[in-house]
């Protein structure tokens, strides 16, 4: 069995913990692991492989969790990297194309959580039975409040069935509050009287034949198997990634898979799934699955509570006091502060399109993720920015220049090998250089231990988008 985990999603309703460049699952909420690793984790005891689907700064931020935890063989990974997001039907579909024809895959998100394991695994293993018969499975998760964020299944069980099996009538929409408690009020009226229930809100996991899903799709949405048969032809390879061309991945029709095939096909079951499962789709979730003190507040060293209860705080930088204060979301990152009453959260994305309009806080963090290390900004002024740069061994950052800015590089530990125009040299701790504006130039790592510089960029602008790449060793544009 392959597990397809779709890395894709903007990071908008956990901001500013989530950004664009680091969405929520690659944040370490948990322990110390992110959903991603706990996803990889969990489906690597029941899947023999992953082939993780993302588009090109996500695959870097994968590949470093996939090598920076011992527990995963890297080997086992192959990664599908999409140029442009076109939703989850072309992502499963270019996927499929890639495996055996009777290969069973398990398709998930990679930003759920799913607590409970030993339930998980009874339910995959009766999908999985479903799946070898050329069935379509989907799995129900046993809704628990009228959540209005989720769609949901219409389930109907099959006659002489054990009811964790069933027939999916139709696939419902997110619903406005009071159609998803009526649909709360006839499952309570069935399981009083110990029947199967009716509605289950939809997990967004699947499972089936490679092959099967494909022949469906190209039944039911034949425009969209056409171009992704045209864009996996034409893919680029290098080494276990496979790589879809822009134009052709632009080509494809942006569409979901509820919509592409599971609300049209005949084949669909749905697998009841009380397995312990949350989205973590906002901060009320989130809270929910965090552990908490006595008073209810989310355990964290440096906040300070003075009769405050039941609030949900993170910042690790900053002490964060409290005085007096119930059922609040108070998240500090550094560059950004956010404040909301619980049960509100989910306007966090109208807070997102504001930011879209005047700032990158959408984007980035103050620490960046790159394929090479990463980078964080400690002062960013008009006129100039200064930063701490961090180059892991062996690699190096692309080799480049910049329209707008200089700048000046020392050395704090490890030894840098600096190229600037035809001049390459070693510059060791407490060393530095300088790099004139348009210059060409390249910092690379060649010892054992990173390399931690200060970079001083002085300029008129000093964006993260003034970089032109010449070389790039990661195929970045």
């Amino acid at each position: 069995m392959t597990n397809i985990i779709l890395c894709g999603g903007s990071g908008t309703r956990l901001w500013p913990i989530s950004r664009t460049l680091m969405p929520k699952q690659f944040v370490k909420l948990f322990n110390d692991k992110s959903l991603f690793e706990l996803t990889v984790e969990r489906n690597s005891k029941l899947c023999d492989k992953n082939m993780i689907v993302s588009n090109a700064e996500q695959y870097f931020l994968a590949l470093d969790q996939l090598e920076d935890n011992s527990k995963f063989n890297i080997q086992n990974s192959t990664f599908l990297l999409e140029p442009v997001g076109r939703n989850t039907a072309p992502a499963i579909a270019l996927a499929c194309m890639a495996l055996d024809k009777d290969e069973i895959v398990l398709v998930t998100p990679s930003d759920h959580l799913i607590k409970d394991e030993e339930e998980y695994k009874k339910v995959l293993t009766q999908a999985e039975e479903l799946a070898k018969q050329d069935n379509l499975v989907t799995f129900g998760i046993t809704p628990t409040f009228p959540e209005t964020g989720f769609g949901y299944i219409q389930a109907k069980p099959e006659a002489n069935d054990e009811c964790l099996m069933m027939n999916v009538e139709c696939f419902k929409e997110k619903p406005d509050l009071g159609t998803a408690t009526i649909y709360l009020e006839e499952n309570s009226k069935l399981n009083i009287q110990n029947l199967p229930l009716k509605y289950y809100w939809n997990s967004g996991m699947f499972m089936f034949k490679a092959e099967v899903f494909l022949e469906e799709l190209q039944k039911y949405s034949p425009k969209i198997y056409e171009a992704c048969k045209k864009a996996f032809e034409n893919k680029k390879i290098d080494n276990s990634t496979l790589r879809i061309q822009h134009s052709h991945m632009e080509a494809i029709p942006d569409e979901s898979i509820d919509y592409a095939v599971m609300e049209k096909s005949t084949k669909v079951k749905v697998v009841a799934s009380d397995i312990d499962w949350s989205d973590v789709g906002s901060f009320d979730a989130l809270y929910e699955e965090l552990p908490k003190d006595k008073d209810g507040n989310t355990l964290n060293t440096k906040h300070i509570s003075i009769d405050s209860k039941n609030n949900l705080i993170q910042g690790n930088d900053k002490y964060i006091a409290t005085i007096d204060v119930e059922d609040l979301i108070i998240v500090d990152t550094g560059d950004a502060l956010l404040v909301s009453k619980k049960g509100s959260s989910q306007k966090v994305k109208q807070v997102v399109a504001e930011i879209k309009k005047t700032t990158q806080l959408h984007n980035i963090h103050l620490t960046g993720h790159r394929p090479w290390g990463r980078y964080t900004v400690l002062e960013d002024t008009p006129g100039y920015k200064i930063k701490t740069i961090v180059v892991k061994p062996g690699k190096r950052l692309s080799l480049q220049k910049h329209f707008h800015r200089n700048e000046h590089w020392t050395v704090v530990s490890g030894t840098a090998t600096v190229t600037v125009g035809d001049t390459t040299k070693l510059i060791r701790p407490n060393e530095s250089t300088y790099i004139k504006m348009g210059e060409v130039h390249r910092l690379e790592n060649e010892g054992k231990i990173p390399v931690v510089m200060v970079e001083v960029q002085v300029g008129e602008y000093t964006g993260e988008d003034d970089i032109v790449r010449l070389e790039d060793d990661f195929k970045r544009d």
